[in-house]
């Protein structure tokens, strides 16, 4: 089993009575979900239902520990201040505990169930996928497991699909429902009331989705990232990040369509690009 230090990513504890119904009103997911064996992932959003945050949710002796973007931990502290009010809530940074990401062969010795976010003594499986391990949050590094890079762990993630917060996920810009934050279990469509809730619920009921975030294969250059991917003379989408040969891509989902109909290759600056669906995605053919 590898392991690795995630060092793009940072630890944010909630505690006080009031913790639950105050995450609950911000954020996409159901806090009622996170008990000492369950963890959940989830988004905050901006009034008009754009990202702006994601986060993983364990609880641990009492209070919630958010797995959130290292960068803009502080920005994301500031923010749930601003909602506060007179919340019986106490918000803190961890700077002592780091996250770690667990992945590949058997995870049996975490003592974890084969459940998306089952948790415990501070590890869960990954809430999104099976297929991407676990996350830990802890001091140091566990002994015991064979060490790995974050590089490693950024192309496992990327050959399956899923986009991360602050390099895949635009604040303020990357609607959920094209990221397919739906599919990876960071919404819930009966928790009532939440930032964004009423935008969001608008896209999926009326098919809304006309660009979906693929996973691509690149053959050739590498292009930069926010790229333009051109089919056929026709600009159809951007290049996202990438790692070696695999990347996202942000394509209209009618394009992408043609492509897998028999259509000619994507191409963006110097490289060919093909988009694959990963197994997890769904989504409909736009009217």
């Amino acid at each position: 089993m590898a392991i690795t230090h995630l060092p793009q990513r940072g630890v944010l504890e909630v505690q006080g009575e009031d913790k639950g119904p105050f995450l609950q009103g911000l954020i996409s997911n159901d806090i009622q979900q996170v008990n000492p064996e369950s963890a959940i992932y989830a988004i905050l959003l901006t009034p008009q239902g754009r990202f702006l945050y994601d986060f993983f949710i364990m609880e641990k002796e009492g209070s919630y520990f958010l797995d959130a973007e290292l960068g803009r931990l502080e920005d994301l502290l500031k923010k749930l201040n601003l909602y506060k009010l007179r919340s019986k809530i106490y918000l803190s940074l961890r700077p002592d505990l780091n996250v770690f990401a667990l992945w590949e062969e058997d995870l049996s010795s975490l003592h974890l169930k084969e459940e998306k976010g089952y948790a415990q003594n501070g590890s869960f499986r990954d809430p999104r996928l099976l297929e991407l391990g676990a996350r830990m949050i802890g001091e140091i590094e566990p002994g015991g497991f064979q060490s790995s890079s974050p590089e490693e762990y950024d192309l496992h993630r990327l050959i399956l699909g899923v986009p991360e917060g602050g390099r895949d996920l635009i604040p303020e810009k990357t609607i959920p429902l094209e990221a397919g934050l739906d599919e990876l279990h960071a919404i819930s469509w009966t928790k009532g009331c939440y930032m964004g809730q009423e935008l969001t619920a608008r896209t999926k009921y009326r098919g809304l989705v006309r660009k979906r975030l693929f996973p691509v294969t690149i053959e050739g250059k590498p292009p930069s990232e926010g790229a333009e991917i051109m089919l056929k003379g026709e600009a159809v989408g951007r290049m996202g990040t990438y790692r070696n040969s695999h990347g996202l891509a942000l394509l209209r989902v009618e394009a992408f369509l043609t492509y897998q109909a028999g259509g000619s290759d994507f191409t963006c600056e110097e490289a060919l690009l093909k988009p694959y669906t990963p197994f997890w995605m769904r989504f409909e053919v736009p009217s």
